[in-house]
């Protein structure tokens, strides 16, 4: 095995076009890490945010993007037990998904079921992990309600919108255009409105029984904010997961206690560092797996040297599904 590999590189903050192919030295497993042959990653849009530099924590330069991944287990670090070399496996590793190879934390292995390509086992932990922490863990979604999911045709909006009928919830779903508004109908979304309608507030409120959402999935923020808080109904949750619209959010208090609305933020990196969340998150999602009602939407695949491509179509809202880079390709 050479001792270097293809990786693409990040020495300064900006946009896509910043990453570069480079040769970096092949990275060897620490105590309590394994080293995987990289088939598939899952990018996310907090990747093109941490690319930028805008993301929630500041990375460390230079580094190698990618906090989603799937591939073969090739090496274990010391310590390291109850994982095979040779096992397949997708794995959240904070950075260094877009390379050959990738040394990631055993803890944050995920197995992958046998009838996942590489491609479904990459888009599945983020996305998914994410989409039932917003319905269950922090949002308390119960069967029979209505739920907002908004950018319903991405990543995360076709994660949330297969959990939530999954789990016996009804659900409305925003998007930018019809054909992506179709993607979530063939999902089982109930009820589909175009994000941009001029009547989005009161088509949603009336679709819920004319009060608004009991729970709305927030990705856009900025100014459409104060709209969101307009379709949730009284006593509501609004679970913010991400500001797509990369504006400052202004939230009035005096908004929230009129009409008792919890706002509650999603960071899927802290709620990890729990072992009992996390365990109770695999728990809910293992049996919907195994049934077939969960199955990874992956969208567009993109060879490593299209990275910044990659990146830049997701940021120009042209892809649907989970965003896939293959580096073996």
């Amino acid at each position: 095995m050479s001792e270097t590999m293809k990786a693409m590189l990040v020495e300064r903050t900006g946009t896509p076009d910043v990453m570069q192919l480079r040769d970096v030295p092949r990275p060897a497993p620490r105590a309590g890490q394994v080293l995987l042959r990289v088939e598939a990653v899952g990018v996310n849009f907090a990747d093109v945010l941490n690319v930028a530099g805008q993301y929630l924590t500041a990375p460390k330069l230079p580094h190698i993007p990618g906090m989603e991944l799937a591939g073969t287990v090739e090496a274990l670090g010391e310590g390291v037990s109850g994982v095979q070399v040779g096992q397949r496996v997708a794995a959240l590793g904070g950075t260094g998904g877009l390379a050959e190879y990738a040394a990631v934390p055993a803890a944050g292995l995920v197995p992958v079921p046998d009838s996942f390509t590489p491609a479904q086992a990459a888009a599945f932990p983020v996305s998914y992990m994410t989409a039932y922490h917003a319905l269950k863990t922090l949002g308390r979604g119960e069967a029979g309600e209505w739920v907002l999911v908004q950018a319903a045709a991405g990543a995360l909006g076709t994660a949330s919108v297969q959990l939530a009928v999954a789990l016996g919830m009804k659900v409305i779903a925003l998007a930018s255009t019809e054909e992506k508004l179709q993607i979530a109908r063939d999902l089982g979304a109930d009820v589909t409105i175009l994000q941009d309608d001029p009547e989005r507030v009161q088509k949603v409120r009336e679709a819920a029984g004319g009060q608004g959402v009991p729970l709305l999935l927030e990705v856009v923020g900025g100014a459409r904010f104060e709209e969101s808080l307009k379709m949730v109904a009284p006593l509501g949750r609004i679970v913010f997961i991400g500001n797509a619209s990369r504006e400052e959010v202004s939230l009035n208090p005096a908004a929230l206690m009129k009409r008792n609305i919890s706002v509650t933020g999603l960071w899927l990196t802290s709620l990890m560092t729990d072992p009992r969340i996390s365990a109770a998150a695999a728990q809910g999602l293992t049996p919907l797996i195994a049934s077939g009602k969960v199955v990874p939407q992956v969208g567009p695949t993109y060879a490593l040297t299209d990275s910044p491509r990659a990146f830049q179509d997701m940021l120009d809202r042209k892809t649907t599904g989970k965003v896939i880079i293959e580096p073996q390709r």
